[in-house]
């Protein structure tokens, strides 16, 4: 006999060590910043032109691309995302 599942989900055992916070906020980072990079090169824009469109250095935008780095604000985030013609959607649930 199978058994389909033993013990707590890894999202149960990550609010029990209490990283699942954290864990979350670095998924959603490093899915924002993966989905900017694809939007970057289905639109054929270069990093320098992104940086313009958002009024924004280089290095403020690789920081952004940079999937580890989690302190970005939600204004960079909007501004990245009507960069390359998106809408920045959140939610709370």
């Amino acid at each position: 006999m199978k058994r389909k599942h033993i013990g707590s989900s890894f999202d149960s055992w990550l609010r029990e060590e209490g990283g699942y916070e954290e864990a979350t906020a670095a998924a959603i980072k490093r899915v924002l910043a993966r989905q900017l990079e694809a939007a970057m090169k289905e639109k054929r824009i270069s990093k320098a032109e992104m940086a313009r469109r958002t009024h924004t250095g280089r290095v403020a935008l690789d920081r952004l691309l940079n999937p580890e780095y989690e302190a970005v604000t939600l204004s960079t985030l909007r501004k990245a995302a009507i960069a390359v013609g998106r809408e920045l959607r959140l939610e709370l649930v």
